[in-house]
C-alpha cells in the first residue's frame, strides 16, 4: 500500500514539473515561431515628429558616484527634446544624497533631485515620491545601474503614438556575460524573458511589468495612484493591476534599444535579489487584483504565471524527493518513466537556450567562445537550484510576514561592456 502511495506521488510530482518546463519552454520560444510574431515585438516606427514629454525616474540607495554618473549621463544623452530627469533618494543616506545633489547642480533645469523622508525605506515609495515632482507626459523608470540607448526615447515616444499604447515596456539587458559562473546564465535569462516571454504575455493579455526601462503615461499613474508601497515587486504589482483595467501594455525589443545593466556582484547578492522578486510575485498572487481579468483565459494565464514562484519552491524540495524515489524506489517500469518526462521538455529548453547565446552574442556583438557554450549547459543545474533555494526561502519568508527589502548592490561591472552608439536605430 506504502508504495502505491509513493508511486501515485512520484507521478503527481513528475506532471507538475512537466507543466512547468513545458511552459517554460512555451514562453521562451514564443518570438521566434512565425514572422508575423517576431514583427509583433518590434518597435513599430520610429516618427519624425514627437508627441511626448518624459519625466525620468532614477532611483538611488547606497550607489557609488560612477555608476549614478554613467546612467545620469546615457540619460542625459537622448536624442529626444523633451526630457526632465528626477533622481530619486531616501533621506537617511547622505552620501548618495549629496552625490545626487551635486549632479543635479551640474544640469540645473534638467535634473532634480527627491528625497524620500519616510522611516521604511524601499523602491516603490522612491518611485512615488519622484512622481509627485514630474511634469510630463510619460514618467519613466530606470534604476541606478541602467545605460540607456541613445535613441530609446524616442522610439518609445513613437511606440505610444504608433501603437496607441497607454504603457510601454522596453527591454533590459544583462551584458557582463563573463564575470561569474551564474553571469552568463543571468544574462541569457534576461535575454529570453524581455525577447520572448513578455512579448507573449503582452499578446495573452496579462503582462508582469518590469521594473526598469518601463513608461506609463503620468495621467494614468496619479489615477491608480502610483506604485502600491507595500509590494517587494511593485513593477509586477503595476503590471497586474492596469492589465486588469484593460489599458494597452506594448511590449517593444530591439536590440540596438536595449538598457544594459549588470549581474549581481556575487551569489549571495543573486539570491537576495530571487527571494525579493519571489516573495513579490507571491505578495502579488495573495493580493487577488488578477481575479478581476474579464476572461476566463486571462485569469488562469494570471493564476499560472504568478504562482511560478510557488512552483519553484515546490520543485526545490521535491525534485531531490523524486529522483531518489525513482532511481532507488522499486517501483513499476511507467512510473519510472513517467518520473523522468520533464527531462524531455527541460533538455529541448537547454538545446534551444544554446540557439539563443549565439542570438545574443550576435544582437550585442559579443564573442561568444565555445567556453562559453559549454558552461552555459553545464552551469544549468546549478542555476536552477540556486533559482529554486531562492523561491523557499521566499517560501519562508512569506508565511513568516517577513517582507523586509533586500537592496541588489550595484559595482559598475557592466561599464566595461558598454559602447552606445548615437544614432542607433529600431528595427
Amino acid at each position: 500500500m506504502f508504495l502505491v502511495a509513493l508511486s501515485v506521488l512520484v507521478v503527481l510530482i513528475a506532471l507538475v514539473l512537466f507543466a512547468i518546463a513545458t511552459s517554460t519552454l512555451y514562453l521562451n520560444t514564443y518570438a521566434w515561431w512565425d514572422p508575423r510574431t517576431q514583427e509583433r515585438t518590434f518597435y513599430g516606427g520610429l516618427l519624425q515628429q514627437e508627441r511626448h514629454s518624459f519625466s525620468l525616474i532614477m532611483p538611488c540607495r547606497h550607489e557609488e558616484e560612477p555608476v549614478m554618473r554613467a546612467t545620469l549621463d546615457a540619460l542625459l544623452g537622448q536624442s529626444h527634446r523633451e526630457v526632465e530627469i528626477i533622481i530619486s533618494v531616501g533621506h537617511d543616506d547622505p552620501e548618495t544624497v549629496d552625490i545626487a545633489r551635486r549632479l543635479a547642480a551640474e544640469h540645473p533645469g534638467t535634473v532634480r533631485v527627491s528625497v524620500e523622508g519616510s522611516a521604511v525605506k524601499n523602491k516603490p515609495l522612491q518611485l512615488n515620491a519622484a512622481l509627485a515632482m514630474c511634469r510630463n507626459d510619460i514618467v519613466g523608470v530606470f534604476d541606478a545601474e541602467s545605460i540607456a540607448a541613445p535613441d530609446l526615447l524616442r522610439n518609445i515616444d513613437s511606440c505610444f503614438v504608433v501603437r496607441g499604447a497607454d504603457v510601454v515596456q522596453g527591454a533590459v539587458q544583462l551584458v557582463n556575460y563573463k564575470d561569474t559562473w551564474y553571469s552568463l546564465r543571468n544574462c541569457l535569462e534576461y535575454f529570453t524573458w524581455f525577447r520572448s516571454r513578455l512579448h507573449a504575455h503582452a499578446h495573452k493579455g496579462f503582462i508582469p511589468l518590469g521594473g526598469n526601462t518601463v513608461f506609463i503615461k503620468r495621467e494614468l499613474l496619479l489615477e491608480v495612484g502610483g506604485w502600491d508601497t507595500s509590494c517587494l515587486a511593485e513593477d509586477c504589482d503595476m503590471g497586474v493591476r492596469l492589465s486588469t483595467l484593460g489599458h494597452e501594455i506594448v511590449v517593444a525589443y530591439s536590440a540596438d534599444l536595449v538598457t544594459r545593466e549588470e549581474t549581481p556582484d556575487s551569489l549571495r547578492s543573486l539570491v537576495k535579489q530571487r527571494t525579493r522578486w519571489s516573495l513579490g510575485f507571491m505578495q502579488v498572487f495573495a493580493k487577488g487584483d488578477w481575479r478581476s481579468l474579464p476572461t476566463r483565459r486571462r485569469r488562469a494565464l494570471a493564476w499560472w504565471t504568478l504562482m511560478q514562484q510557488h512552483f519553484m519552491a515546490f520543485a526545490g524540495i521535491v525534485i531531490p524527493i523524486a529522483v531518489v524515489a525513482a532511481v532507488w524506489g522499486d517501483f513499476p517500469m511507467t512510473v519510472t518513466l513517467i518520473a523522468f518526462l520533464p527531462l524531455v521538455p527541460t533538455l529541448a529548453t537547454v538545446a534551444f537556450d544554446v540557439c539563443m547565446l549565439h542570438e545574443f552574442g550576435r544582437d550585442h556583438s559579443f564573442r561568444v567562445s565555445l567556453w562559453d557554450y559549454a558552461r552555459l549547459v553545464v552551469s544549468t543545474p546549478f542555476y536552477q537550484l540556486v533559482l529554486a533555494l531562492a523561491a523557499v526561502r521566499a517560501l519562508v519568508k512569506f508565511y513568516r510576514g517577513d517582507f523586509r527589502w533586500e537592496k541588489t548592490a550595484h559595482s559598475g561591472a557592466h561599464l566595461s561592456y558598454v559602447h552606445p552608439v548615437a544614432g542607433a536605430g529600431a528595427a
